[in-house]
Formats: structure tokens, sequence, C-alpha cells
């Protein structure tokens, strides 16, 4: 046999189990350092001197620092967390009604036009003419402005 083939023999699958056990362990230390970091950077409620020392003390102990964080700051973690979440999405959910705020406005414009000829109480043509004001731009108010006279000299 190759010193190789041998190698592969010579690796139990115990072996192999401990091995991915220590690295998904190292991973599962990383992403929690990380997150204890994050949260002392994002938490108001701290000052800069709090922040610092927690910092300092998880730098150079890093296993000591991170498990005392998380047993004394670690239950108020996830409400940050949530808080932070939950305000980005109404900053993003505020941000698309405004942008969107105008193309909908026009679209509900038309809908109630559309209500209104359906009840009978405009015309086909006053219908029209409303139309092409909402679709101009110039909307219900527009009907005194250079686009109504248009729409009415047609």
């Amino acid at each position: 046999m190759s010193a190789q083939t041998y190698l592969a023999y010579d690796y139990p699958l115990l072996g192999a189990f401990w091995t991915m056990l220590m690295i998904f362990l190292w991973i599962m230390w990383f992403v929690l350092l990380f997150r204890v970091v994050t949260d002392i950077f994002r938490d108001d409620g701290l000052s800069g001197w709090a922040k610092a020392g927690w910092l300092v003390f998880c730098i150079l102990l890093p296993f000591l620092g991170v498990f005392v964080y998380v047993i004394a700051r670690g239950k108020n973690m996830g409400s940050r967390e949530t808080t932070r979440a939950r305000a980005q999405q109404e900053e993003f959910d505020a941000y698309i009604r405004k942008t969107v705020g105008g193309g909908s406005s026009s679209v509900d414009e038309l809908a109630r036009l559309s209500e209104i000829r359906d009840r009978g109480a405009i015309t086909d043509e006053e219908f029209r003419k409303a139309k092409e004001l909402v679709l101009s731009g110039h909307g219900p108010a527009g009907h005194t402005g250079a686009a109504g006279t248009g729409a009415s000299a047609r």
C-alpha cells in the first residue's frame, strides 16, 4: 500500500467526527464573538468607557470575556437586535411609501374616476378629460390649468 492510502486507513471514523465537531465549534465561537462585539458597538445604553472596557475584556480574555458578556448582558441582546431590525424595517417601509406614493395616487385617482363614471355621475367625455389630466400629472386640481384648457379646446 502507498503512504496516502495507509493514511486513509489510519484515520478512524471517530477521529473524523471529532475533527468536524471541533471545526463546527470554532465557527460557532467566532460567530458568537462577532455578535458580542457588534452588540457592544450598537448598544446606545453603554457609555464609551463601558464599551471600551467590554471590548478590551473580550479581546484580552476572549473566552471569559464573551461568556461573562453573554451572562451579564445577553438577556437584552435579542431585544436590542429586534428593536434595530424593526427600526430598519420601518425606515424601509417609509422609503417605499415615499417612493411609490406618487405613482399610486394617480392609480387611485383613475380608479376613483372609473367608479364615478360607472355610477353615472360623469359622462364618458368628462371621464376622458379627467383621465388626461391625471395622466399628464396635473391631477384633479389641474382643471383650471393649461392642461385643462388644452383638453377642453380639443
